[in-house]
């Protein structure tokens, strides 16, 4: 089978150029500090989220005012069923959303939006998501990366007050990044914005625009040519959707969350007032990046509403069914599942929570804590949603209409999986999420050494680098080997009945030995670290582990001290942490034993066609075609799908 060839427009970059692209965007500094960061450092600074943080009293009578009247629309006005079967949200619903404030949650007031915390906004998303996950990816997508956030975050006063109470009311919005042939890969960015007096002039074609066949606005990232008066790179713009030369091509279909509007979407020669530049050229990706920071907890805030009700279907049917004259639930095998999915909800909302505060409070840089959250809510979320399908057995695998049709209650059960699946790969596959997490996690050891690994740098360079590695290391390695975790009476204060303490000495000890394991890769591997990306992952995901048990222990106390079902909480707590910590001596066990070596020898021997003879003894049912389609710029020859909702 032959390459597919490169587009014309296509820019070729190396890996080393397209890393360097990467490096460029994000955020370099540390000025707040990061519960997350300290962790992977060995340091374990229980005082960044204990006491947990809590949301102003005025601000938690508007958002409990809002989801009330959300709450009301999600059961009169919303039909996920309907929304499933026919691929498509009614426009009276989006309509209504829009009447209600909905697509204005996080708009600040003085523009008619309703000015929601990030906190009351997750919980909004997680109400909504639980009614029709399509409704919550729709009100995500328009208001997490689409227009409204950027704009707060970069935009000018005068584009604020143009666009904001637009997306506030009437209009729609959508993030355009991604192309055909460029996913998480931005530095061959096709999409070009050549600047023509007092205006910019876009061509090329985006993919996957969550929105974009009903958008009235776009954020658009495309690439500025360098040239006098220019310096050129990847930029972001704000677009009126029916600008002449934008031409919505097909609105694609999924396995799940089919009533999203999701489109391959054209641009030639759209004439883009420089006016709607957000941030200068070249910020593009920051800016795209930054407001992924807290963007990317939406995504798990929908994965707390499907764990909730996974939760309660699991109770319900395990409460109901009975085999070999006891309720499935209190049969081992299915009871495990059903603890898993109530502990793992209790601290996925737990690290939502104190994510969210957190970055209302502004406190605290959360960008690898929002990244743990969309990771971990992520797998976690479907992980429960697989074990729910299990317990439910046939009906789990059987459609909810079938179940009503034949009399029994229509449980969407396997909707809920394929709903859910897509959200490791939204904003950020996992295998993306691990090797951004596990760049922020070594930013510390990179600023001190990273000259040393460096091919590019001088000899005098890594001199340099030597000199200041040796200072950093000779003060940081010495407090990895004890700590207060080895202090049998620490974090005394978390025992109440159930003592959660032995579990924060845990977190305490296993950051430390998760530093040095990082420390030891970095010695052993040097230059090659960043290719031993399965290290990497188990590296995040005990962080990510850890980051969990941290959560649920301060949430338990929080609501003992409240007196909301502390008791219940502290149980939950202790159920999670001891699940946890399984998991994280197993990713322990595994960043020295494993199979990493084999397994990339035998994808070397798969990609030669060495195994070819494995493939015989069947047919594909694979249509014809390329593997990625034509993305070359020019005017479209298709009909334009998009469908403004008014």
């Amino acid at each position: 089978m032959s390459a597919t060839p490169e587009s014309p427009s296509r820019p070729t970059v190396t890996e080393r150029e397209a890393r360097r692209v990467a490096e460029a965007a994000r955020e370099q500094d540390w000025r707040k500090p990061s519960f997350a960061k300290e962790l992977f450092l060995g340091r374990f600074r229980l005082d960044l989220i204990h006491p947990h943080p809590l949301p102003a009293g005025e601000d938690a009578e508007r958002g409990e005012e809002f989801l009330a009247k959300l709450r009301d629309f999600c059961e009169t006005r919303i039909d996920g069923a309907l929304i499933d079967r026919e691929a498509r949200i009614p426009d009276e619903v989006v309509t209504g959303l829009k009447e209600i404030g909905a697509f204005g949650m996080k708009i600040d007031t003085k523009y008619g939006g309703l000015g929601l915390t990030q906190v009351y906004y997750n919980k909004a998303l997680a109400l909504v998501g639980s009614a029709s996950p399509a409704i919550g990816a729709l009100l995500s997508a328009h208001q997490s990366i689409g227009v409204p956030q950027p704009l707060k975050m970069f935009g000018t006063q005068e584009q604020k007050d143009t666009f904001l109470p637009r997306c506030a009311r009437t209009d729609i919005s959508a993030f355009l990044l991604t192309e055909p042939d460029v996913g998480s890969d931005p530095a061959r960015l096709a999409t070009t914005a050549v600047p023509d007096g007092d205006a910019y002039i876009l061509d090329g074609v985006k993919l996957w625009t969550t929105n974009g066949v009903v958008a009235d606005l776009l954020v658009v990232m495309a690439r500025v040519p360098k040239s006098e008066g220019h310096r050129g790179g990847i930029t972001a713009f704000v677009v009126e959707a029916e600008s002449e030369g934008v031409t919505v091509e097909n609105r694609n279909a999924f396995m799940g969350l089919r009533g999203l509007e999701n489109g391959v979407t054209r641009f030639h020669r759209v004439r883009v007032p420089a006016a709607h530049r957000i941030g200068a050229e070249g910020q593009g990706l920051k800016i795209a990046l930054t407001t992924l920071n807290t963007g990317r907890l939406s995504l798990p805030a929908m994965c707390v509403g499907a764990g909730k009700w996974c939760l309660k279907i699991a109770r319900e049917w395990s409460a109901a069914r009975e085999q070999w004259g006891k309720p499935v639930a209190l049969h081992e095998a299915v009871g495990s599942k059903i603890a898993f999915i109530a502990a793992t909800t209790f601290a996925l909302e737990a690290v939502l929570d104190l994510s969210s505060q957190m970055a209302d409070e502004n406190r605290n840089d959360i960008r690898i804590e929002a990244a743990l959250a969309k990771l971990y809510g992520s797998e976690m979320a479907w992980l429960m949603a697989d074990e729910l399908v299990q317990i439910r057995g046939g009906r789990g695998f059987e459609t909810a209409d079938s179940l009503r049709e034949r009399g029994e209650r229509a449980v969407p059960a396997e909707q809920i999986l394929r709903d859910l699946r897509i959200n490791r790969i939204f904003e950020g596959s996992t295998e993306i999420m691990h090797l951004l997490i596990a760049r922020e996690a070594v930013d510390a050891h990179l600023s001190v050494a990273g000259d040393l690994i460096d091919p590019e740098k001088t000899l005098g360079d890594k001199a340099r680098a030597g000199a200041n590695a040796g200072l950093f290391y000779a003060k940081w390695l010495p407090k990895l080997v004890a700590g207060p975790g080895q202090l049998p009476r620490t974090y005394g204060e978390f025992k109440h009945g159930i003592d959660l303490s032995p579990h924060l000495r845990y977190v305490e000890r296993a950051a430390r030995r998760l530093a040095r394991s990082t420390f030891y890769a970095m010695s052993r591997w040097q230059g090659r670290m960043e290719t031993k990306q399965g290290f990497l992952g188990r590296i995040v995901d005990i962080g990510a582990e850890l980051f969990a048990m941290s959560a649920a222990c301060v949430r338990a106390e929080l609501l003992r001290t409240r007196g909301e079902n502390g008791r219940e909480a502290y149980q939950l707590a202790d159920a999670f942490c001891r699940q946890s910590r399984v998991r994280v001596e197993e990713l322990f066990d595994r960043l020295w034993t494993n199979t990493d070596d084999i397994d990339h020898k035998v994808v070397k021997g798969v990609l030669s066609g060495t195994y070819t003879w494995l493939e015989q003894g069947i047919v594909d049912p694979s249509g014809d075609g390329p593997w990625i389609a034509d993305a070359a710029p020019g005017p479209s020859t298709r009909e334009n799908r998009h469908r403004p909702i008014r």
